[in-house]
């Protein structure tokens, strides 16, 4: 009894060391897609994305930049996102899983990279703007990617294949994310080609 007595406070003098010397408070996540803390993408404003829609809308908008990714960038993150579409899909994957994918999709972005997606403070806001922008339609409704407003039922597919979005995702994770994840690997696609 001792030694667990022992353990249990050597362990959280531990995580509270390691907490002091990160410098930053670490805000409490909210849900599966908010536990992945980047030492590089603040989620401590008001409406902030989650870090991993913060990788993916800030890789799409890096893309109208100078500081667009590379061909070399493209073809080491390719697998990474796809990966991570992977874990949306499945459902029930381990947050240890999503957590490792992040981290190294972090660690082959360029540091102005980062810096340029931070500086964009992205907010939920700028994500329902993209959707809209690519014909995804959220609400009551189920908010399922595909579901354009304006556009003709061609116009909108043509629009869905040119930006990599699929209408029948499924998995645990939201379905907006998994048009984004999928926009993003598009977007990497053509890249390497």
């Amino acid at each position: 009894m001792k030694r667990i007595g022992i353990l249990t406070v050597l362990l959280l003098s531990l995580s509270l060391f390691l907490a002091a010397c990160s410098g930053t408070a670490v805000p409490a996540p909210t849900t599966g897609d908010d536990i992945y803390v980047s030492p590089n993408l603040p989620v401590d404003y008001e409406g902030a994305l989650a870090v991993r829609n913060q990788l993916a809308l800030g890789t799409l908008e890096l893309n109208q930049t100078e500081l667009a990714i590379s061909a070399e960038q493209a073809q080491t993150l390719l697998p990474l996102w796809q990966a991570l579409r992977s874990t949306q899909q499945a459902g029930g994957t381990a947050q240890a899983e999503v957590s490792a994918l992040l981290v190294q999709i972090e660690a082959e972005m360029k540091p102005e990279q980062l810096r340029s997606i931070a500086n964009m403070k992205l907010l939920q806001t700028d994500m329902q703007e993209w959707a809209a922008a690519n014909g995804i339609v959220l609400g009551s409704g189920g908010g399922t990617p595909g579901q354009g407003s304006g556009l003709s039922p061609e116009a909108r597919a043509t629009k869905q294949a040119a930006e990599g979005i699929t209408s029948n995702q499924s998995g645990s994770g939201s379905k907006l994310t998994s048009a984004l994840i999928d926009a993003v690997i598009a977007s990497l696609e053509t890249h390497i080609k």
